[in-house]
């Protein structure tokens, strides 16, 4: 975000430079900012385009003559530019065509942190993928399957299992060259990738399921994501919160977690120190650990450990561009 802003920073103020009035142009060069960068997106375009137009309208009255003489066409056209800038700042990587499977279909449950990861390397390479949610008590749905856990990702008939394994081998598949002898600072990506599948994803059950009421939100997102009949929703809601509430119990004794919240905090705050400064750990754009600890948060993050997480924390920044970046999913409706 901070490049973005500091793109459409230059780009409006050197338009409005050659006008001289130093006050006007810093007014209007920080309101045109805040309509680019924070205003409301309206649902109807012609909405959002006319009360954009009269706010610029008002805002050039006020201004200098010199600055008005820019017109309501050339404001535009800078807001414009700034926003193609912010979109460039922050797209998503897409591999050529030819390489791009023909069928993808990803077994899944909705707040599994795992399936999260390869969802997050799914849309930010924006591939088209089905989803077959399934059923975490009878698992009918990949009872074809040899491999009875999740995800399992078919791509184009082959089966792909245990989520880092799924990435590894469709990155090789449609992003060649990135293979492991060509990727830059491939020691460090490795490191934390391992970080986010030995100690991240341990902390996240007893947050999620830390008390009955958590436990039942979570499990109230999944039965509201997945396809399930109203009985089978009842069931899986209640057993399922019930059944979780004492395997994350159990999970805070195996590894040694005595204060949930404060392991989750101390795992945000490590990532962040991590990024050393960086908008991402891969520099300028994600590397597979950033979408790997994106994925693995992203189930989390609107339920209550995730919201307590990113309010006493620094890592709601670096989410934030995140979601920006991997942007809309790239899952194909059923």
């Amino acid at each position: 975000m901070r490049r973005a802003s500091t793109l459409a920073s230059s780009v409006i103020y050197r338009a409005l430079l050659p006008y001289h009035d130093a006050t006007a142009v810093a007014t209007v060069h920080h309101r045109l900012l805040h309509v680019v960068f924070y205003g409301t997106a309206a649902s109807d375009g012609a909405t959002s385009f006319s009360s954009r137009r009269r706010w610029l309208s008002a805002a050039l009255s006020a201004s200098s003559a010199k600055i008005a003489s820019l017109g309501l066409a050339g404001a535009l056209v800078t807001v414009a530019g700034a926003t193609s800038l912010f979109q460039e700042a922050y797209a998503k990587e897409r591999p050529p065509p030819e390489l791009v499977p023909k069928e993808v279909v990803l077994y899944q449950y909705e707040a599994c942190p795992f399936c999260n990861k390869v969802k997050a390397f799914l849309d930010y390479y924006d591939l088209p993928y089905k989803v077959v949610e399934v059923n975490p008590l009878s698992k009918k749905e990949i009872k074809w399957s040899d491999y009875k856990k999740v995800p399992i990702l078919m791509v184009d008939g082959e089966q792909l299992v245990d989520s880092s394994d799924i990435i590894d081998k469709l990155g090789s598949k449609i992003l060649p060259e990135k293979s492991i002898d060509s990727v830059p600072n491939d020691d460090e990506e490795k490191k934390w990738r391992r970080w986010v599948d030995n100690h991240l994803v341990h902390v996240l059950s007893p947050n999620i399921y830390r008390n009955t009421s958590e436990a039942l939100e979570s499990f109230d997102y999944i039965t509201s994501n997945g396809n399930f009949g109203y009985t089978e929703k009842l069931t899986v809601k209640y057993a399922g919160a019930a059944a979780m509430y004492f395997v994350s119990k159990n999970l805070k004794k195996k590894y040694n977690i005595t204060d949930e919240r404060a392991a989750l905090y101390e795992a945000a705050e490590t990532w962040v120190d991590a990024l050393n400064g960086r908008d991402f750990l891969g520099g300028s754009k994600p590397n597979l650990a950033d979408l790997a600890v994106f994925g693995v948060l992203r189930p989390i993050r609107y339920l209550r450990s995730g919201r307590d997480m990113v309010e006493h924390t620094r890592i709601g920044e670096w989410y934030t561009r995140m979601e920006t970046v991997v942007g809309e999913s790239s899952r194909i409706k059923a």
